[in-house]
């Protein structure tokens, strides 16, 4: 008896078993000067052992995981925005700016359409003061391409000084063109809630809420850049507006950053409607800032959010973060700055952030800071620490105000690929900034990355449109193709169900498959 007990305690042993696991935007062809990455004095070194063990027994752990409470859930980085309409919506697709769009892509591309068939889109817009011919679409103009009652939708702002409504299949109307008083320059935002809005910047002073529920799209509401002041710089609006849970996030070029409140719903006629209210409108700048640069200042990106933080940067190199968790719950609180970084030059390029906060910044060369110098061009910041956040820098600077990054920069996997004015594109690993590979285009390259299917889509400035394999990211991706629109692209492509639609200077939008 005694024998068959110790036997039995033996079989009922406990065998514990420890593991871990590791969490992680010239003319001049002058090539940028690729230094060694430059790493924070903070470092980690993390260690992870594992051991395996044999056991008869199995166990199984169920852990259910809370949903997230918040304004984005920073793990929804490289994820369609919403669940209401499929589209790649926004510039750069959501909330983080990480998503470029559905495929597959084309592996042997032709043109399929070209809008419009005749005389291309073009209008005069005042430079200096001197009226000036702009033709097709720029940087950043992507278009936004969903699904909408069986058919997909094309919508894109222009230097028409027009919205443009096209059918994907054919590039023919939908709808007839929403005329503005000036170009636009920057990529339209379709509402992520399933309401038939289009929100839109122009150059003409205004970004405008356009319905297109009826025959005719038209305005339902615009916020003018002198309404709310004080002001610096002008009165263009090249972001792309960010929607989220009925509240609107827009910077513009007379660098104040906005919180609306839209108020959407359906009049007793059927058709949408809303209410604006501005809640929250703060300077994009500070003292300090002022005070290192002076007042040529604007906001020129897309406001990112992650978390509960808006974040954006502007033409003087602020990077800055606004907490905005109060506003889920009352209406009327105030959002506070939480974060302040300064790269001390022009950052146009929009914000890029990955699963973990960590934020991705390409950083113009204009003004030739001794700050600059410092900081780099490329860089990743942890805005969990805020007063150490630089993990990385690479410096890619070449010849003064015709070198540095334009272009949003476009997050894969491990790689962030990283287009200069000078037509050099860097990949680097995200985790270290070791500069992995590096390719030439024509420059300037200013269309920020697509990237799907492990194919990245790139257009540069000689009119070449690019497919690369970027299933391995650490080696340099081979080109799987390349076609020629005959004209400069300055505009972000738009992949989804293996259409890419983009386009060029020469005045034309092209669908190729």
């Amino acid at each position: 008896m005694a024998a068959l007990l110790l036997a039995t305690l033996a079989l009922a042993a406990v065998i514990v078993v420890r593991w871990a696991s590791e969490a992680d935007r010239g003319d001049s062809d002058e090539a940028d000067t690729a230094v060694s990455p430059t790493t924070s004095s903070s470092s980690t070194t993390t260690t992870t052992t594992t051991t395996t063990t044999t056991t008869t027994t199995t166990t199984t752990t169920t852990t259910t995981v809370p949903p997230f409470e918040g304004w984005v859930d920073p793990e929804t980085s490289g994820q369609p925005w919403g669940d209401a309409v499929e589209g790649l919506l926004t510039f750069r697709g959501n909330p983080t700016r990480t998503y470029y769009g559905r495929g597959p892509v084309p592996s042997a591309p032709e043109v399929v359409w070209r809008f419009p068939e005749g005389d291309p889109l073009c209008s005069l817009s005042s430079v200096g003061g001197e009226p000036r011919q702009w033709c097709g679409t720029g940087w950043t103009g992507q278009p936004a391409v969903f699904e909408r009652d069986g058919r997909t939708w094309v919508v894109v702002g222009a230097f028409s000084s027009s919205v443009h409504f096209l059918d994907a299949d054919t590039g023919e109307r939908l709808l007839g063109d929403f005329v503005t008083g000036d170009i636009i320059k920057g990529s339209v935002t379709i509402d992520p809630d399933g309401y038939p809005l289009v929100y839109t910047g122009s150059r003409d002073n205004q970004f405008r809420v356009v319905a297109f529920d009826g025959g005719t799209p038209r305005e339902l509401w615009s916020l003018g850049a002198y309404d709310l002041g004080p002001i610096v710089w002008n009165d263009d609006w090249d972001g792309s507006g960010m929607v989220i849970d009925d509240h609107l996030f827009i910077g513009g070029e007379n660098s104040r950053f906005h919180i609306v409140r839209l108020n959407r719903r359906y009049g007793d006629d059927g058709l949408v409607a809303v209410d604006p209210e501005v809640v929250f409108h703060a300077p994009g700048w500070d003292d300090e800032l002022l005070a290192a640069v002076g007042s040529e200042l604007s906001i020129e990106n897309s406001v990112a959010v992650s978390g509960d933080t808006a974040y954006f940067a502007n033409s003087g190199g602020l990077v800055q973060g606004w907490d905005i968790s109060g506003l889920r719950d009352d209406p009327v609180s105030a959002p506070e700055r939480v974060f302040r970084f300064w790269a001390g030059d022009d950052i146009d390029a929009s914000l890029v952030i990955d699963a973990e906060g960590m934020i991705y910044a390409g950083v113009e060369y204009q003004r030739g800071t001794a700050r600059s110098h410092e900081v780099g061009q490329i860089i990743k910041l942890d805005p969990s620490r805020p007063d150490d956040p630089l993990v990385w820098s690479v410096h890619v600077r070449g010849v003064l105000d015709g070198s540095g990054v334009w272009a949003t920069p476009g997050l894969h996997r491990d790689l962030l690929i990283v287009p200069t004015h000078t037509g050099h594109v860097y990949g680097v690993d995200t985790a270290t900034g070791e500069v992995r590979w590096t390719k030439k285009l024509p420059g300037p390259t200013w269309p920020s990355p697509a990237i799907v299917d492990d194919v990245w889509i790139q257009g540069d400035c000689g009119g070449g449109l690019y497919a690369f394999d970027v299933s391995d990211t650490t080696v340099e991706p081979p080109e799987l193709w390349r076609i020629s629109l005959g004209a400069c692209i300055e505009s972000t492509p738009a992949v989804w169900n293996g259409l890419i639609t983009v386009g060029t200077k020469g005045g034309y939008i092209y669908g190729i498959r």
